[in-house]
C-alpha cells in the first residue's frame, strides 16, 4: 500500500503545471529568450518591474518602481482589484502610438493620481486622487506617451506637477 502511495505522490508531482523554463527553475522556456526569463516580475500581477524617474523643475530627482502594463488587456486590467501599492511603486502605461489618454476607476480600490505624460516625457497634467470604483472619465489635455498611476496624493505629498520630466 505504501509502494502505491509513493509512486501516486510521485506521478502527480510529474503533472505539476510548472513547464520548463518557469520562474522555478530560473531558465527560460523553449523560444523563450533568457533575457526575458531574467526580467523581474511583480509578484502580485506578474508584470515587468522597471525603474522610473521623475525629475522636477528644481533638479530634485524622485525614483519609483514600477509594474509596465504594455498590451492592451495589461492596461484594460491596470491596477483593477488591487488593496495595496508601495509608497514609491505604479504602474507605467506606455502609449504606443501616443493618443489621448483617458482613465476611469472601475473596480479600482485605492485612490490613485493619474498622471499624463506627453510625447516630449513632460507631464502634462495629473488627475489628483481619482476617487475608487469612479466611473467618470480623466483625460489628458495633449497627446500622451504614457500614463503614470501612483498612489493618490502622492504627487502632491512629492511636488510632482506639470512640465517634470519622466524617464522609463
Amino acid at each position: 500500500m505504501r509502494r502505491i502511495a509513493a509512486l501516486a505522490l510521485l506521478a502527480f508531482a510529474a503533472c505539476s503545471p510548472q513547464s520548463p523554463g518557469s520562474a522555478a527553475t530560473g531558465q527560460p522556456a523553449p523560444g523563450q529568450p533568457a533575457a526575458a526569463a531574467q526580467l523581474p516580475r511583480h509578484p502580485e500581477s506578474g508584470l515587468e518591474v522597471i525603474p522610473l524617474t521623475v525629475t522636477m523643475r528644481d533638479g530634485h530627482v524622485h525614483r519609483f518602481t514600477v509594474e509596465v502594463a504594455r498590451t492592451a488587456s495589461e492596461q484594460a486590467r491596470g491596477l483593477m482589484f488591487r488593496k495595496q501599492m508601495g509608497a514609491d511603486e505604479g504602474m507605467i502605461f506606455p502609449r504606443d502610438p501616443p493618443d489621448f489618454a483617458s482613465f476611469w476607476m472601475k473596480n479600482t480600490v485605492i485612490p490613485l493620481d493619474i498622471v499624463f505624460i506627453g510625447t516630449d516625457r513632460r507631464i502634462i497634467n495629473i488627475a489628483a486622487d481619482a476617487v475608487p470604483y469612479s466611473l467618470d472619465p480623466r483625460s489628458a489635455q495633449g497627446l500622451t506617451a504614457g500614463v503614470l498611476e501612483l498612489n493618490g496624493g502622492r504627487a502632491a505629498e512629492l511636488g510632482i506637477a506639470a512640465g517634470d520630466k519622466v524617464e522609463w
